[in-house]
């Protein structure tokens, strides 16, 4: 058997054409959405990732507002920084980059953005509003990636109902937020939250009709330990320095000979994360509609 790629890629294109479109619209009402970012620092990889979204929210057509202090920046003026984005309607939605240095505490800055801009969805405030909320439609932003994880399944026509799920890794920015989306009505899984501490993950695993792997530790899931046909979605990022060569790889949770067991396999990179990016910008543009609908 040779798994079906899911093409992040391709996913991610198809989301941004339709968001072309509907911020043209708003444009037409007077409405430019905004997304804003804060880069607290000059780590080249999260300049990197930072100016990438900033590119992609602008061929789109959105509004990009780019907000960058040094390294030595105070508490309080990161603190001023978020007050003034909340306060700014020509935002309407934006993430804070991590990490922060480690002299400022991450949690007050994370908590202090206004959950109706929280572009990430990971504000306690929406996490909670999504516990509460089972069966009616969600009017906050959703967790980016496990939205993409799902959309990249349901843009392959993949049924996710009754289908069970098993999640590789409890971080809050996706395995232990993941299973409030594929918990739902309307998506209506059955999922099981595992990590590095469960005793014989490989039985878990073999159980699974869709493998989640997101405990960023290299080839943590092997093809001897899927289920023939499952749908296995790579999230995790190892990354090491070769010792001959000096340079960084980067190595997913997941093993390459699951291709040969696994019915659908999204690759990394090039699966999940374009779509964390496409759904960070969905979160943003739909957040500038509920706000013109006011």
């Amino acid at each position: 058997m040779t798994a079906t790629i899911l093409d992040g890629k391709a996913a991610s294109a198809a989301i941004k054409a339709e968001l072309t479109e509907r911020v043209a619209a708003l444009r037409e009402r007077g409405v430019v959405p905004g997304i804003a970012t804060v880069l607290v620092g000059a780590d080249p990889a999260s300049q990197l990732y930072v100016g990438m979204k900033h590119k992609q929210s602008e061929a789109i057509g959105m509004n990009s507002i780019q907000v960058e202090l040094p390294a030595e920046a105070t508490q309080e003026e990161v603190e001023a920084v978020i007050d003034r984005l909340n306060a700014d309607p020509a935002c309407h939605g934006y993430i804070v980059q991590l990490p922060l240095p480690k002299h400022i505490d991450t949690d007050a800055i994370l908590e202090r953005i206004d959950p109706a801009k929280d572009a990430d969805g990971l504000h306690p405030t929406n996490l909670g509003r999504l516990v509460l909320n089972v069966n009616a439609p969600i009017l906050t932003p959703l967790p980016c990636t496990p939205r993409g994880v799902i959309e990249l399944l349901l843009r392959n026509d993949y049924d996710l109902k009754g289908k069970e799920v098993v999640v590789v890794g409890r971080g809050v920015t996706i395995g232990r937020s993941i299973g409030l989306l594929l918990t739902r009505r309307e998506i209506n899984a059955t999922v099981t939250l595992t990590h590095t501490g469960t005793a014989d993950l490989a039985k878990h695993l073999r159980q699974a009709d869709v493998i989640v792997a997101a405990a960023g530790v290299k080839h943590i899931v092997r093809g001897e330990d899927v289920k023939p046909g499952a749908a296995v979605l790579d999230v995790g990022v190892t990354r090491e320095t070769d010792a001959e060569t000096g340079k960084s790889r980067v190595f997913g949770d997941v093993h390459p000979d699951v291709a040969e067991v696994a019915g659908f396999v999204s690759p990394n990179p090039g699966g999940v994360g374009p779509m964390t990016v496409a759904l960070l910008m969905t979160n943003v543009v739909e957040a500038a509609e509920r706000a013109s609908a006011v």
